[in-house]
């Protein structure tokens, strides 16, 4: 199935953009994104311990120093397993054109405990350290919701502040509040260095506008270095709507291009909130995502053949027993986009692991089917058991959304004469 590291390249023929440092890599969606739209990774970092083993077996190395790594694109990453506090990026200072990062979310996440700033695992602090060792042309992060919460506003303004000044760093002792104020000050001066200070915009953004078939809102933050002149650059526009889905499926076309038998069809209405979708693709649904995506050449995958037995044509397809329905766990609907997947296996409250055939009966969907959902490739290798393939994938940047904000980034970049000498 074409599984192993050696055999990994990149999916279409891109050329080198430039190179990237990519931090809490997770099982790799976003590293991956950036990779496919021509980012060369001189490292990758990442401490949980599956995770790591996913990413050597489909792209990763481990780091050497005295190796000759990360020298074309599409080679392995030279991986450094361990805590992002414990690694030293001023080898690369100079050499990198994008940090980029799925900041860990759980001090924010709406399921957590809500720590937030007071969190340990709030490593924003090391992403403006990693900033200020390589002084990289470009930042994408990537984060929950959550982050948005209006009881987290004022921390969130002093990430940003932070980010766009990441050189007035906060000295030890120092309260968050106090850099705050100091942060402002700073700002407020035309005298900085502009290579010093970045220009930082930031978007809530929902995946299925992007082609993904699953609903998942995450705050992207994208900063430029001031010095590039780059303070104009937009997010991307969507791609996909609703309004263009639910025309699709009240003028037939969605049902008759999957051949769904009449009488599991309808007609949704069409909703006064709800933008017509002219210019756009229709959503991507998890019938698209199941059965087969054109746009991505994927097979259909079918039934899985049997309770925890692969099958045979499709990697991670299994079934899994215990599926169940009630108030409150809901399964998902084949012909909407999926449920945002969370990062749990049968725990997770709204019944996001589950899905509803066309004759109403239920089943979990099988890890391939979620790494559908995640818009990760079909030769896409989790190591461990299902429940840590699944808080994996939950964890996970979808691949197309993060391609969409790598690719408008990259063009930006593009635009200026300076490369990276890495």
């Amino acid at each position: 199935m074409g599984t192993q590291a050696e055999l990994f390249s990149p999916r279409a023929v891109v050329r080198e953009v430039g190179t990237s440092i990519e931090l809490f890599t997770g099982g790799g969606g976003l590293a991956m994104a950036m990779e496919n739209v021509g980012f060369r990774h001189l490292l990758a970092v990442e401490l949980d311990k599956r995770a790591c083993e996913t990413l050597k077996r489909n792209h990763a190395e481990e780091f050497g120093a005295s190796a000759e790594q990360g020298t074309t694109l599409g080679s392995p990453w030279p991986l450094k397993a361990m805590s992002v506090r414990d690694v030293e990026f001023d080898p690369w200072l100079g050499k990198v054109d994008v940090v980029a990062g799925g900041v860990p979310c759980q001090p924010w996440s709406l399921g957590g405990a809500h720590k937030g700033y007071d969190d340990e695992r709030n490593l924003w602090p090391e992403l403006f350290r990693t900033v200020r060792e390589t002084r990289p042309r470009a930042i994408i992060a990537e984060n929950v919701k959550g982050l948005l919460r209006p009881s987290f506003a004022p921390y969130y303004e002093y990430i940003l502040n932070e980010l766009r000044a990441p050189f007035e760093r906060r000295v030890e002792g120092e309260d968050w509040q106090d850099h705050a104020k100091r942060l402002e000050k700073a700002l407020a001066k035309d005298s900085i260095d502009p290579s010093e200070r970045y220009d930082v915009k930031f978007k809530l953004v929902n995946a299925a506008d992007y082609g993904v078939p699953q609903v998942r809102w995450r705050v992207f933050v994208v900063a430029f270095r001031r010095d590039l002149g780059l303070a104009d650059w937009e997010f991307p526009e969507p791609t996909h709507s609703e309004g263009a889905l639910l025309r699709a499926q009240a003028d037939g076309s969605y049902w008759d291009e999957h051949k769904v038998a009449k009488r599991y069809r309808y007609a949704p209405p069409l909703l006064d909130d709800v933008d017509d979708g002219d210019g756009t693709e229709r959503w991507r649904t998890l019938r698209d995502a199941i059965n087969a995506d054109p746009a991505r050449g994927l097979p259909k995958l079918g039934e899985p053949v049997g309770d925890k037995v692969e099958h045979p044509d499709h990697l991670h397809h299994y079934g899994w027993p215990g599926a169940r329905q009630y108030p409150g766990h809901t399964p998902n609907l084949l012909d909407r986009p999926a449920k945002t997947v969370k990062a749990g296996v049968h725990g997770v409250p709204g019944g996001e692991t589950v899905l509803q055939r066309d004759d109403g009966s239920i089943r979990y969907m099988t890890v391939r089917e979620v790494s559908r959902v995640m818009t990760f490739p079909d030769d896409y290798y989790l190591m461990g058991p299902r429940s840590e393939q699944m808080r994996q994938l939950g964890n996970a940047v979808p691949v197309l959304l993060a391609q969409a904000i790598a690719r408008s980034v990259a063009d930006a970049l593009d635009t200026k004469p300076e490369r990276s000498d890495g």
